[in-house]
């Protein structure tokens, strides 16, 4: 065969070629020779990491294949399986079929303490160096400190010296475990220090934003309008949440800069709870003498926070006026609960009044009788003075 012709079969191999040790082959098997040469090579040119003595590196399948692409998923798990009975390789992944990763070792005393491997400790010794990209980078040492450029560098931002020392144990933990060189431990530790200043100044910002739920609070303009006009919740219904909320969460005595947020949600789980359990009549009837509100309705002002039994003593008062006043209505349920609710803040607010001559008076000119789930929610002045 002439030169131009060794150039023109030399022009066949595209990629470059794996060198296989002939003794280490003849020693654990072909197949075997090949996939421990091919991780060999990807344990030298990545950054493996150190647990209890060995060096362990983590590649997907996927770029197994890659370097191997004549072998398919099974093929290579049965030839690692194959190296790791033979107490050549450790493996702490799943099968390479579930895990889709391999996660190995070389077990080099069990290699280097067997005479018949001697090729193959020869050849791990002289493959294993230091990657191109990798020259230069440094292991971070157990005592390191930041150096006084480093530490000018963080003080241009203003943080803490006594920030800046309790980084510097979590900082050293982290990156000894990873046992991964770097070419500047000066420049992550400045980034690591400013990355966690910048996450505590913003914790910093939102707890000085919090503020404590006080008797005067209201909810804002915004925080109506989306309960009234985009949620098409009734407003009195809405005004009357007010002074529960407030009551509530000034009892527990939380700091929130969310009131608002609050508010919408606690109104709208309310008026889904109320409009799904209160009764929709569309023909108005007389209160019965033996009335009494429903359970359903008790469960509502368990949202509300307002005690059954000073419900349950507000209902013979109740049924015995509108008995006299002979009133019809769509929903006597929807009637009392409104009932109950403005007593309860009345009693809370220390501003209920006594009616004259101790008796309830209806102001209302209008008829019921056509009255909407709607309408009865805006009356609010069956007893009014």
């Amino acid at each position: 065969m002439g030169i131009s012709d060794t150039v023109a079969s030399m022009s066949l191999i595209p990629e470059k070629m794996l060198s296989i040790s002939p003794s280490l082959a003849a020693t654990i098997g072909l197949e075997e020779a090949v996939l421990l040469t091919a991780l060999n090579e990807l344990m030298c040119y990545s950054a493996p990491e150190l647990n209890k003595g060995y060096e362990w590196l983590n590649v997907d399948a996927q770029q197994l294949q890659k370097h191997l692409p004549f072998w398919s998923i099974p093929d290579l798990q049965r030839i690692s399986a194959s190296l790791r009975d033979k107490g050549i390789l450790l493996i702490a992944s799943a099968p390479l079929h579930e895990s889709n990763e391999l996660r190995f070792a070389f077990n080099e005393t069990s290699l280097f303490s067997s005479p018949q491997n001697t090729a193959f400790t020869k050849n791990i010794e002289n493959t294993k160096q230091e990657p191109e990209h990798r020259k230069g980078a440094k292991y971070l040492p157990s005592q390191w400190k930041p150096e006084e450029e480093t530490l000018r560098q963080l003080g241009q931002y203003n943080i803490p010296n006594e920030f800046i020392d309790d980084q510097l144990p979590e900082f050293i933990t982290y990156w000894s475990e990873r046992n991964e060189p770097q070419f500047s431990w000066g420049s992550k530790f400045i980034k690591h220090t400013l990355r966690l200043w910048r996450e505590h100044q913003a914790q910093e910002t939102k707890l000085s934003q919090q503020t404590k739920m006080h008797s005067k609070w209201l909810p804002t303009d915004d925080a109506i309008n989306i309960l009234i006009q985009q949620s098409g919740i009734n407003g009195n219904f809405v005004e009357d949440a007010i002074p529960e909320f407030v009551l509530y969460w000034s009892e527990r005595g939380d700091a929130s800069n969310t009131w608002n947020s609050r508010f919408i949600m606690h109104v709208k789980r309310q008026w889904a709870r109320f409009t799904a359990t209160m009764e929709h009549n569309f023909e108005p009837s007389l209160i019965p003498a033996d009335w009494l509100p429903s359970e359903e309705l008790f469960e509502v002002l368990t949202l509300a926070n307002i005690s059954h039994e000073f419900a349950r003593r507000l209902a013979p008062e109740f049924v015995l006026y509108w008995r006299e006043s002979g009133q019809a209505h769509n929903s006597w349920n929807t009637k009392f609960l409104q009932h109950v609710k403005r007593e309860w803040s009345r009693q809370q607010s220390g501003t209920s009044q006594v009616t004259t001559n101790g008796q309830q008076r209806s102001n209302r000119s209008n008829s019921t009788r056509n009255n909407s789930l709607i309408d009865e929610l805006s009356d609010r002045s069956w007893a009014s003075t």
